[in-house]
């Protein structure tokens, strides 16, 4: 990552010297002007057009007004959100994941921010050319709309990055504007980004994501190193279709499938047929969730790591070659010594806890909501992973009351508990509900035949869908919900560590996971594109909205405050209305700079 960022900064550098030596040349035209890295083509066509659209002026201050209400609001919660994040760098450093910490992580340049792969280019350049052309072309109407003049209008690049658009009023005919009008201006830039990304989620949320399916088969995410899996040729993007002639349809069913399947050596087929492997299945452990989580898991005897798998040897002195063959050794125990190729561990064996809801059965007991736990039994009938505990759940009724056994994490050992709960009705209408969130595998080890990593594509749709049952439950499905998932999806995995994976859109590295299906069935693999370009135009119209509407300048969000200030200054009983101003606008401004300063680099300030 580092070597790509110096050959990106390479270019600027190259780029920079190349466009100022054609300067002092004079073999630029007089429509491109270059100062330092930041080159803009200027243009004054296209206000023919901004007259005509500024007919219905009354509409438009209307529409304006709107964005002012919007924009002050949206501005107090941005401040609000800077000092919080610049006031927790500063006293809990280490709450900011690693990765989170890298400065290079707030540019939003795919390759070069760790999050953003490059096939999540097109879509993220395209919906920065929407955002930045109507944020622009908003301040270009309403100063139609308010007669100011404009000089010229163009795009401006950071070497060669588009990074924004630009309208140049004339200083003169904008200072003779009032207030109002002013402000009015300001705000239509950002007011059209968010009006693009209500759009846009409508689109993303409504026919697209509702013409999306997830294909059949298991979706392998990443082969880890040294697995049978990596060494028969299985990588990321294909999809597991059939084992021995057996067809799998979804992922669980790949342990089904394999659960029924004797011998050591299967036949893998791939991608519906395109290919199939022999494949030797090992017991490899595949992931560790209370290790991914806080850096320690239960199986702190075991040295595993994504670059360094290790397969399990044996179960309390009996020998285990498949993962059929861990699970019946673990079922037999409910505390097991675990004999792995990298060490051993012994531990509570069942379903690993990650979260208890605070007003659900199990939290309304004396059981702990803040600490982990492992559910060994309910009802008297053994559980040791997620599956076996819906298993035992299924068969209860609501409303009884059954007790459920539980080692919980206290002063770095288990402890166990047995807690009477009151069923609540299941959200699914199948059985009781005890009202926990598990983890993947046996105790939070995952363990598979093939050393694979499975792709959550079906859960990863489901967030996009409304599914509140995606990822255990992550989000109530609303629209806000939703909203606020594609906010975070490019680095959900550094937010929540047992997701295991960021989102980036459909991308081609994940297109064979999903199919085309209902309304825009028609357009294939259209339907994907569609959906990149859709989620990110709304993200980054956002992003860009939220931004420009920091209370410091240069940014639309400083101008508003300062003819805000004067609006409300000047009607204050004291003197010096214009100093006061300027104290106010500076003083948050800087507050502001600092404070931006503090979130993007406190963390790896002040973390030691």
């Amino acid at each position: 990552m580092a070597d790509l960022l110096l050959w990106v900064l390479a270019g600027i550098l190259l780029y920079t010297l190349a466009m100022m030596a054609l300067r002092t040349q004079g073999w630029l035209p007089s429509y491109i002007r270059v100062s330092g890295p930041i080159t803009t083509v200027h243009t004054k066509r296209g206000r023919a057009f901004l007259n005509w659209l500024a007919g219905p002026k009354r509409f438009w201050r209307a529409y304006g007004n709107f964005g002012v209400g919007i924009a002050l609001v949206t501005m107090g919660a941005m401040l609000v959100v800077v000092l919080t994040a610049a006031a927790g760098s500063i006293l809990s450093p280490e709450a900011t994941p690693s990765e989170v910490r890298n400065p290079q992580n707030v540019l939003v340049i795919p390759g070069v921010n760790e999050f953003l792969p490059l096939s999540a280019a097109p879509g993220i350049v395209f919906g920065l050319l929407v955002g930045l052309v109507v944020h622009e072309g908003g301040h270009g109407l309403l100063c139609r709309v308010e007669n100011i003049d404009i000089d010229s209008m163009g795009l401006a690049f950071f070497a060669f990055i588009p990074v924004g658009a630009f309208v140049e009023p004339d200083e003169e005919s904008r200072n003779e504007a009032d207030r109002g009008s002013q402000t009015r201006m300001f705000s239509a830039g950002v007011m059209n980004n968010f009006a693009i990304t209500v759009l846009a989620f409508a689109l993303l949320f409504g026919p697209i994501v509702g013409s999306i399916a997830v294909a059949d088969g298991t979706p392998v995410g990443q082969s880890l190193p040294g697995s049978t899996a990596e060494e028969a040729g299985i990588d990321r993007g294909d999809l597991i279709t059939a084992v021995n002639g057996t067809t799998v349809t979804e992922p669980g069913q790949l342990e089904t499938v394999l659960r029924n399947t004797s011998g050591q050596q299967v036949a893998v087929e791939l991608n519906g047929g395109d290919r199939t492997i022999q494949v030797t299945r090992e017991p490899t452990i595949t992931a560790s969730i209370p290790q991914v989580i806080d850096g320690r898991g239960t199986e702190s005897g075991i040295n595993w790591s994504a670059t360094n798998p290790t397969d399990v040897v044996a179960v309390n002195g009996t020998a285990v070659s498949t993962e059929r063959g861990f699970e019946r050794a673990v079922t037999n125990h409910t505390v097991a010594e675990v004999e792995t190729e990298n060490g051993t561990a012994t531990f509570p064996t069942g379903a690993f806890v990650l979260r208890v809801f605070e007003d659900g059965p199990l939290g309304n007991t004396t059981a702990p909501t803040d600490r982990y736990m492992i559910v060994t039994a309910i009802a008297g009938e053994r559980v040791i992973d997620p599956g076996t505990l819906s298993d035992a759940l299924r068969d209860e009724q609501p409303g009884t009351t059954v007790p459920v056994e539980a080692y919980v994490l206290q002063n770095g050992d288990f402890e166990r508990n047995v807690y009477n709960v009151t069923l609540d009705p299941h959200p699914n209408g199948q059985g009781g509900f005890v009202g926990v969130a598990p983890a993947r595998g046996v105790s939070g080890l995952v363990v598979n035949d093939f050393g694979i990593k499975t792709y959550p594509a079906e859960d990863f749709l489901g967030l996009l869908q409304g599914d509140s049952d995606a990822f255990g439950g992550l989000t109530d499905g609303s629209v806000l919900g939703r909203v606020f998932m594609v906010l975070i999806l490019p680095f959900i995995g550094v937010l929540q560590p047992q997701i295991g994976y960021n989102f980036a859109g459909f991308v081609p590295e994940v297109a064979n996971f999903y199919t085309a299906t209902g309304l825009l069935g028609g357009l294939g693999s259209g339907v994907l594109i569609l959906a990149n370009l859709m989620f990110w135009t709304a993200w980054v119209n956002l992003q860009l909205g939220m931004f420009n509407l920091v209370p410091t300048f240069p940014l639309d969000g400083g101008h508003i405050l300062r003819t805000g200030s004067e609006a409300v200054i000047s009607r204050l009983p004291v003197e010096g209305g214009r100093r006061l101003t300027t104290t106010v606008t500076v003083s948050i401004s800087l507050l502001m700079i600092a404070g931006l300063f503090l979130m993007i680099f406190g963390p790896r300030l002040f973390a030691g």
